[in-house]
């Protein structure tokens, strides 16, 4: 358990983007030929405004100066974690934490870059992201004149009952109109 905290320490902790991360850019931006600086400065400006926040609630993500944008997803609308990593990637020992919800875009709602421990990240978002889901939901306050949600007793009781007074109503129905025979002809 002590493991499973300190691992949970360092992912909250997590706050800007390795310095990998910028050797990536200068690598990715160099294969854009005469258009290299332009790419790499704007790269470069990301990479320098880029941050994170992991916290109880949930993630955020976000960069820019000019044109700031922040994304913030909670853990419970989180529906997939895809971890993925291209060849430049893979030798600096990053990869892209990809984190898709149920919101009709096609790509990831945040793309995570730049971090070394991507495992361990989306490990983390996996624990919450399941342990919100796995949680029964905590009962809400009901609105006025609407009674409360029934615990698991008070529910099998009621089930009962119904099934008793649907069988006894079926019954009786069934009394009252006899049932026709099939005639043979």
């Amino acid at each position: 358990m002590n493991t499973q905290l300190s691992e949970n320490e360092g992912v909250l902790s997590i706050r800007r983007p390795d310095s990998r991360l910028l050797a990536h850019y200068f690598l990715r931006s160099l294969f854009t030929g005469p258009g290299f600086p332009f790419v790499f400065a704007y790269l470069c400006f990301r990479y320098n405004t880029l941050r994170y926040r992991f916290d109880e609630e949930g993630i955020s993500m976000g960069w820019g100066a000019l044109f700031h944008r922040e994304v913030h997803l909670t853990y419970s609308r989180i529906q997939d974690i895809h971890l993925s990593s291209g060849v430049i990637e893979r030798y600096l020992g990053l990869a892209r934490i990809q984190i898709q919800t149920a919101s009709g875009k096609a790509g990831a709602e945040m793309t995570i870059e730049g971090v070394l421990e991507f495992q361990e990240v989306r490990d983390f978002i996996y624990q919450r992201m399941r342990g919100l889901k796995d949680q029964p939901s905590a009962p809400t306050q009901a609105p006025l004149g609407h009674s409360t949600p029934y615990d698991d007793q008070q529910l099998v009781a009621a089930l009962a009952e119904v099934t008793s007074t649907l069988r006894e109503l079926r019954s009786l129905l069934e009394e009252r109109s006899p049932r026709k025979q099939p005639t043979n002809e």
